[in-house]
């Protein structure tokens, strides 16, 4: 059974993820936006700014047991998200498709799941699909 501290932390992390990646959608077509590419539009200090979420997600999967490396991985995906952020335009449009946040909120998920022997009651994740956390 999942401790209900680890079952807040996966929720947690998805709401945020959801809100940096995936808020809202451009209209007449089917990508979705988050408050991290409409931040990323400030130069240089957007991208800066919209790791602090970012940050507590991994500080989410800190408290829920994460071993060192998956904390590595889940750090990585967001410094090549800052990085190329930084990058005029081109960062813009990589943001947009990169979804940092909600590769991270699916590894968290897995991990918990993985390491308690069982699927949550929303074990489809974010897109529908079973939780897979490859970038």
């Amino acid at each position: 059974m999942i401790p209900p501290q680890h079952l807040r932390n996966i929720e947690r992390a998805e709401s945020i993820a959801r809100r940096m990646d995936a808020a809202l959608r451009i209209p007449g077509t089917g990508i979705r936006v988050g408050y991290d590419s409409i931040l990323g539009l400030v130069p240089g200090i957007g991208d800066t700014l919209a790791l602090a979420p970012s940050a507590y997600i991994l500080k989410l999967a800190h408290d829920s047991g994460a071993p060192p490396h998956l904390l590595g991985r889940m750090a990585a995906n967001l410094g090549v998200d800052w990085l190329i952020g930084l990058i005029p335009l081109v960062g813009d449009i990589f943001d947009v498709g990169w979804k940092a946040n909600l590769k991270n909120a699916a590894l968290l998920r897995q991990h918990v799941e993985r390491a308690h022997g069982t699927a949550t009651s929303r074990s489809p994740t974010l897109t529908g699909r079973p939780a897979t956390a490859t970038p």
